[in-house]
Parts: structure tokens; C-alpha cells; sequence
């Protein structure tokens, strides 16, 4: 057991905001202007640079008011601009300083000062131009993946187009052939760049939607490598991955998902990552609704309580909420955990009092833990040190005390009512609806001889 696994099973960490680069002389058009965002929050994202725009276009509409937007959580949206009929987006690639959670920052790749870029959403049918500006020092260039275009708009350093070199700025135009949920990324020195966090959604909305989505939200699984005590994900990594995130933060830094009892909730879920993440909510039964090859015919849509999505994926899956708080989790067991070191020895029915003496007389302090389970070092971590930047495998408080998760974890919140914008708190259960000690308890079984 290195003295680096030993120190990471009581780790902890510290952060700062992501530093936001962009300046404009005028502002963005709001890309959700004229849509209902009640219960909804929305970050205003870095401004273009200015340009001649026509008027700002509307929302296109349909019977009963205009698309839903997207929400993406602890992310935001880029802003657009109408120039002689196209919309214009604007991209600058770069190094940013990412907060996974209070007490963690590390330096990461990103667009437009974040990680993922902001969500871009357009709809079937615009025409659409993104100018990108590579604020790297190697060239890069972006891949819409998914969307139909063509070839030399593909984004694919050398083979479609040269790379973008530091300080230039590339554009990308096309008209949108379809619609569904779709992502950008780096393909240029890929292992390194996505590795860092280059990447982001693409969420296209039908020019007639079928149906009403009343909330609508975004979410980008990723895992990254960032040993305890370090500030800088390495990307050369392929397997022993230790952060695992919802748009690039952990528990208990993420944000919750908030809608109304009796909304048609759709959550779009991408992956541009190395693992697979079976991602399992609470309390509901969906539909897998659309993969990043378009919308599955409602004959074949199929019921499920968890999705699988794999490196390269997206998913959308669809319910109607429930009232209540409600985890949404990868169910792959290290993944909603924080820090977590790979050389670590199983110690479940160890007595280690005389190892701890030891180990004391070289690191002061030291408390061992793990024979009886890891919930202690939750305990340990509220009035202990960590290595720097190192977040506590396990925390984050609910409405009956410590949640003990980290990593992968969220909470779907629903109500009766909500105002816009809010989160509800903890939800209050209705009495004799939670679990609680049994009144009669059972005889205790009777030891082995």
C-alpha cells in the first residue's frame, strides 16, 4: 500500500471559479429568448465578439407556444447571433481553471472558459456558421459528432480540414438536416484534448415537435484522472480513472434536476468519455426515447429503470415525474465516489490498531479505517486533513444526514409547485411514508457456534 492510497483514503479539496476569457462590444442575442424557463436556471455564457447581426431571430413555434430549451446543469448555453440569415455561434478553445466541487480545481481544456463548452442549440432547418478560435498552443480543430454535413465541415484535423493553428479562427457552416441530441469535441491531438475536457453538447430541436417536453435538460458523463494532491488531469491514462462526473462536476457539487409532479421530464445524456456508464434514476420507469442516430418510433421504445451509454453515445430518455427526491447515479459501484486510489488493500476484518501506531510514527494524525466498511472515513474526513485539492471519497448532506456518494450522483427533485429558478430544498415526506426503526423488531438470529 503506497503512502500516496494510504493518505487518499482520507482525502479532501478546495476551488475557484472557471475563469471566463471572452469580451464582446455588444451583447449576444439570449438564445432562450421568448421561451418558458419557469423551474428552470440558466447561466448566462461567455459573449461572441461583435458583428454586424441582423435582427435577433425568434423561437420557432408551434401549436401551444415555442420548443422547450434546454437546461444544462452547473453549464450554461452559447449565445447567438442572426447575421444575413445564419446563426452565428463563437467558440474559443482553451486552458481553464475547472471547479469539480467546492474544494477541487484543477487545470482543464475547455470552450469559451468551461468544461463542457456550453450547450449549442439550434433547430432543424437554421443554417448555422460557429466561428472557433484556438487559444491553445497546438493546433486543433472540432468535430460535430453526429450531425450530417459536409465532408470539409467534419472537424477532423487533416482529413477534412487543416488543423487550427494557436491564435487562429476557423468557421464552420452548415445547414441543420435533422434534429436530436448530438455533441462537439476536439479532433485534433483527441487523446489529449477531449482528455482535459474539450468538448460539449449539441442539442438540435425539431422545426415541428411532436409533443410538448415541459423540462428539458443536458447531461455529459465523463471520467477523468486526477490523483489525490495534483491540479491537472493526465490524459495518457486509460483505465484507472478516479474523478467521475455529470457535466464535469461531482457530488456534492451538482446541481439537481428540479420539474413539477406530472411534467414529461426529457433528460439527454452524451458521452464522449473511455467507459461505459449505465446511469439508473429513482423512483421512475422511462422510455428510451432517441440515440444520436435520431428518434425511436414509439412501437419500439422499450421501458428501463437504467441506460447504458457508451463512449461515443447519447441517449434521451423520458418520464413523467413523480413527487419526490430522487437519485440519479451511474450504478457502476467506484463511480459515484470521489478520489479513489486503486492500490488500496482490503482491510474489511482487519484489526489495525497495531498498524496505526506505526504508521503514526511517520504520519501524525493517521487513523486507519476500512475494517468495518469505509462510512467512517466520512466521518474522519469532517475533522481531518487530506492531501490539497483532494475531495472526500464520500459526503455531500441530505434531509436525514450524510448521503455518503460522490462522483456520478444527483438528485431529481420534484413538487406539486415551483417558482421559476428555484431549487425546493429537501422534500417534505407525507407521514408514515419513511422508513424509520421497526416498532417489533425481529429476535436478533443467534450466533454461529
Amino acid at each position: 500500500m503506497t503512502l500516496r492510497y494510504a493518505i487518499a483514503a482520507v482525502g479532501f479539496v478546495l476551488a475557484l471559479p472557471p475563469a471566463n476569457t471572452m469580451r464582446a462590444e455588444e451583447e449576444p442575442t439570449d438564445p432562450h429568448a421568448g421561451h418558458e424557463m419557469s423551474g428552470m436556471t440558466h447561466t448566462p455564457s461567455p459573449k461572441p465578439p461583435a458583428t454586424a447581426p441582423d435582427t435577433p431571430a425568434r423561437p420557432p413555434t408551434r401549436a401551444g407556444g415555442a420548443f422547450t430549451p434546454v437546461v444544462t446543469p452547473n453549464g450554461s448555453t452559447l449565445p447567438w447571433r442572426m447575421v444575413k440569415g445564419v446563426k452565428e455561434f463563437q467558440l474559443t478553445v482553451e486552458e481553464i481553471e475547472h471547479e469539480f466541487a467546492p474544494g477541487m480545481v484543477a487545470k482543464c481544456w475547455g470552450y469559451n472558459g468551461q468544461t463542457p463548452g456550453p450547450t449549442i442549440e439550434a433547430v432543424e432547418g437554421d443554417r448555422v456558421r460557429i466561428l472557433v478560435t484556438n487559444g491553445l498552443k497546438e493546433p486543433t480543430a472540432v468535430h460535430w459528432h453526429g450531425v450530417l454535413l459536409p465532408s470539409g465541415m467534419d472537424g477532423v484535423q487533416g482529413l477534412s480540414q487543416p488543423g487550427i493553428l494557436p491564435g487562429e479562427t476557423f468557421a464552420y457552416e452548415f445547414t441543420l438536416k435533422q434534429h436530436g441530441t448530438q455533441m462537439y469535441h476536439s479532433h485534433g491531438d483527441e487523446m489529449v484534448q477531449i482528455g482535459l475536457g474539450a468538448m460539449g453538447m449539441f442539442v438540435i430541436h425539431p422545426r415541428k415537435p411532436a409533443y410538448k417536453i415541459d423540462r428539458d435538460y443536458a447531461i455529459m458523463v465523463n471520467e477523468w484522472a486526477i490523483p489525490p494532491g495534483t491540479a491537472r488531469p493526465d490524459p495518457n491514462v486509460m483505465t484507472d480513472f478516479d474523478i467521475f462526473t455529470f457535466n464535469s462536476r461531482v457530488f456534492p457539487g451538482t446541481e439537481p434536476l428540479v420539474a413539477r409532479a406530472g411534467d414529461r421530464v426529457r433528460i439527454r445524456i452524451g458521452n464522449v468519455g473511455q467507459e461505459s456508464h449505465p446511469i439508473h434514476l429513482h423512483g421512475h420507469s422511462f422510455k428510451i426515447v432517441a440515440t444520436d442516430g435520431g428518434d425511436i418510433p414509439p412501437t419500439a421504445q422499450w421501458p428501463e429503470t437504467t441506460v447504458v451509454v457508451a463512449p461515443g453515445q447519447t441517449r434521451d430518455l423520458e418520464f413523467i415525474a413523480t413527487e419526490g427526491d430522487w437519485a440519479l447515479h451511474c450504478h457502476r459501484r467506484h463511480h459515484p465516489m470521489n478520489a479513489m486510489g486503486h492500490d488500496v488493500p482490503n482491510v474489511l476484518g482487519v484489526n489495525q490498531s497495531d498498524l496505526e501506531e506505526r504508521i503514526r510514527a511517520l504520519l501524525p494524525g493517521y487513523m486507519a479505517m476500512g475494517e468495518h466498511g469505509m462510512a467512517e472515513h466520512e466521518m474522519h474526513a469532517q475533522h481531518m486533513g487530506g492531501p490539497e485539492n483532494t475531495l472526500p471519497m464520500m459526503g455531500g448532506e441530505g434531509a436525514f444526514g450524510s448521503v455518503g456518494m460522490g462522483g456520478m450522483f444527483t438528485v431529481v427533485k420534484v413538487r406539486k409547485s415551483l417558482r421559476p429558478g428555484e431549487d425546493p430544498g429537501w422534500y417534505d415526506n407525507p407521514p408514515g411514508t419513511v422508513a424509520g426503526p421497526a416498532a417489533d423488531p425481529p429476535n436478533a438470529p443467534d450466533k454461529p457456534q
